[in-house]
């Protein structure tokens, strides 16, 4: 099994399963299984997979319960809630995604994690946006220092100090072309393997339109390929991809998608709108040699990671692109 399989795999096994403690252990065990026998040496990261919840009962919109993706939403956007985060001003039609909550350890309850860096205050997680250990070097810029590991399943509040994190002691720098505000990177060679990962702050934030999140991407002009893959492969782990067509259509549906109006994900999760397999995904690879990840849904929206918005793209752009993804 190659890494993007891998990642497959267990991304629909977090998002559809609801484990029991005996089942949480043995898929963590099989977890770490596979990472020692890829990369034997890289037990720093083992921390930074998803632990799976061996306990129920938090309370409130916390880290833990924000993260678990599209089967869990419960990190929940308002909508004009009268407040604005980093994005700018709120308006009537702004979604506001609020600041992680830090978990109470006083409540003694375990809970699942997802690999997290604090820097500056802010937690920034595990990016939808992937870069592979061969071309990270050429990503790293400045130096912001090395984590501290000193975060479980466990921590409180305390915990969560400067440069803390649950990936283990690694060093943490700047992503040349990025906002650090948006997006920052761990790299760590050990015996001349590296090991890299971006982190993304994605909350929050005020978010206006797209370009308040997928334009911190900085997607126009920089895309070198394309390729997007049915629902039905996707759900499937076939990895059936097809190359996905230039021009007018991508570059039209890109413009209208940094001027989409945002939609809290709630309220469309709790219509069922995963429950349909009307969606395709589409994979660009960036010029930098990033590649990001969005989905798309029939109903003309667009979503990017776990970031609890969706995008309501212009009807005639949307259907442009999704037209053109044909088998």
């Amino acid at each position: 099994m190659n890494e993007d399989q891998f990642r497959t795999t267990y991304k629909k096994a977090v998002d559809s399963m609801k484990p029991s403690e005996e089942m949480t252990s043995g898929l963590f065990d099989k977890i770490a299984l596979h990472q020692e026998k890829k990369r034997p040496r890289k037990t720093l990261y083992i921390a930074a997979s998803i632990v799976l919840a061996a306990g129920i009962g938090l309370a409130g919109p916390n880290i833990w319960q924000q993260l678990n993706g599209p089967a869990s939403p419960a990190q929940v956007a308002q909508v004009n809630p009268g407040a604005a985060g980093n994005g700018g001003a709120a308006t009537a039609s702004s979604v506001v995604i609020p600041k992680l909550e830090l978990p109470d350890s006083s409540s003694g309850v375990k809970a699942s994690m997802i690999a997290l860096v604090v820097y500056k205050g802010n937690i920034y997680t595990q990016a939808a946006t992937r870069i592979d250990a061969a071309d990270a070097a050429a990503l790293r810029g400045d130096s912001l220092g090395r984590t501290t590991g000193g975060i479980d399943e466990w921590s409180g509040k305390d915990d969560y100090t400067e440069l803390s994190s649950n990936i283990g002691e690694t060093d943490i720098y700047t992503v040349k072309g990025y906002d650090s505000g948006f997006l920052i990177m761990s790299y760590s060679e050990i015996d001349g393997q590296v090991f890299a990962d971006l982190y993304e702050h994605t909350n929050g934030i005020t978010v206006n339109s797209g370009a308040d999140l997928i334009g911190k991407l900085n997607l126009k002009g920089r895309i070198t390929s394309a390729r997007w893959e049915s629902f039905d492969s996707w759900n499937n782990g076939l990895q059936q991809y097809a190359p996905l067509a230039g021009g007018d259509a991508l570059d039209g549906f890109l413009t209208a998608l940094l001027a989409a109006k945002p939609l809290a994900a709630e309220p469309l999760i709790g219509q069922g709108i995963y429950g349909s397999g009307d969606r395709k995904v589409i994979y660009l690879e960036l010029q930098d040699k990033t590649r990001v990840e969005l989905v798309l849904f029939g109903q003309g929206l667009v979503r990017y990671g776990n970031a609890p918005v969706f995008f309501e793209v212009e009807s005639g752009a949307f259907q442009a692109l999704w037209s053109s993804m044909t088998q």
